[in-house]
């Protein structure tokens, strides 16, 4: 396994872009300069040692150099050593709806962005229990099986858009079904699943799913998103806003947080319900009650041991930029025979033939 101990640092390989295109602006420059001071056979001629290649190596072996002393700062270590590693927690799978209404701006920036703000910070609260992903509006999917990569679950968490499910709605009893079989059928503790939606639901077995999934262990808890006054729904063409969405009537919809179902469901699954506003989204105090349930004993396989190999890549980058560093923009006679980087000599046409002969004894008299 191969991680980063200071993966901050390969953000500087944005600038890698921008030094290409930097590099291409200047060769372009060059030409056009050259372009109006003559003809370019003429001036191949003037400047035999000019190299048109070597500018291009050059900045090929210091780009190469750059990357790899990103690469080198940012310490990649390998990991040596795979241990099983005993820990107690319990599973928790994360339903998430993703309809439209998850776009009104009652909460901001707007509902589902405030909720996937949460979750994140959620993550970086937990340590030995394992999470799941499910996203749903009118179908559910599961996007993430239950897991201890925490990484994985932040990658998959930022992916998710309102337009992952193309069936518009918000059927919460589908999300609590798939929820239900991505547990371990055969345990009855351990199994929490945390549904965040605005409570819009267009089904009417949500309440069965929720009773089933409590015979099966499973305890729920719900996260209001939006207000009771409701918000209309922006839509967007390009990045930019272009209206709200309106009924066939040529109403503006409004969406509006439908607390009583959440907390009718919260109750039937044995969990709590919180309503979220701008500064709090309530995910803390369901995990405070996920804190008080009975942990299960996980075995998770992990690299216990990692070891440095920063300095393979400092060292490549350091006689890289050696050899861009005495490699010279102009041809010489030992580098012409090498021909290292495929330099070809400009080849003389007749006319120019004629004119760089000198002219014989004869001819002059």
């Amino acid at each position: 396994m191969i991680r980063f101990q200071h993966s901050e640092y390969l953000y500087a390989l944005a600038i890698l872009p921008l030094l290409v295109l930097l590099f291409w602006w200047s060769r372009r420059e060059r030409t056009k300069a050259l372009a109006a001071f003559g003809d370019s056979a003429m001036i191949r001629r003037l400047f035999p040692d000019v190299s048109e290649s070597k500018p291009f190596w050059k900045f090929v072996l210091f780009a190469v150099s750059y990357i790899f002393l990103v690469f080198g700062l940012s310490n990649p270590q390998i990991g040596t050593k795979l241990e099983e590693v005993k820990r107690e927690g319990v599973n928790i799978i994360i339903a998430l709806d993703v309809s439209n209404s998850m776009k009104a701006e009652d909460l901001k920036p707007n509902r589902l962005d405030r909720a996937k703000q949460a979750i994140a910070r959620m993550l970086d609260k937990l340590s030995n229990d394992r999470i799941g992903l499910i996203v749903f509006a009118g179908e559910a999917y599961l996007q993430l099986p239950l897991t201890n990569d925490y990484g994985a679950v932040k990658m998959f968490l930022s992916a998710i858009e309102t337009s992952m499910i193309p069936t518009q709605g918000t059927n919460i009893g589908a999300a609590v079904k798939l929820a239900g079989k991505s547990f371990n059928a055969e345990e009855k503790r351990y199994k929490t699943l945390v549904v965040i939606t605005d409570g819009e639901n267009h089904e009417d077995d949500a309440l069965k799913a929720i009773k089933d999934a409590r015979e099966e262990g499973v305890i729920l808890h719900t996260i209001g998103m939006g207000s009771p006054e409701g918000s209309p729904i922006p839509t967007y063409a390009m990045g930019f806003q272009t209206g709200f969405r309106k009924d066939r009537a040529g109403n503006v919809i409004l969406t509006k947080l439908n607390e009583k179902s959440l907390q009718e469901f919260a109750a039937a699954g044995g969990g709590v319900y919180v309503r979220a506003n701008n500064t709090e989204t309530g995910l803390n105090v369901v995990l405070e009650e996920i804190g008080k349930m009975e942990k299960k004993e996980f075995g998770t396989k992990v690299f216990t041991n990692f070891e440095d190999r920063f300095q393979y890549a400092l060292g490549l980058a350091l006689l890289l930029l050696i050899w861009e560093l005495f490699l010279s923009d102009r041809n010489n006679a030992w580098w012409r025979k090498l021909n290292l980087f495929g330099h070809i000599s400009p080849k003389k046409s007749p006319q120019t033939a004629n004119l760089s002969t000198t002219p014989t004894e004869k001819e002059t008299a």
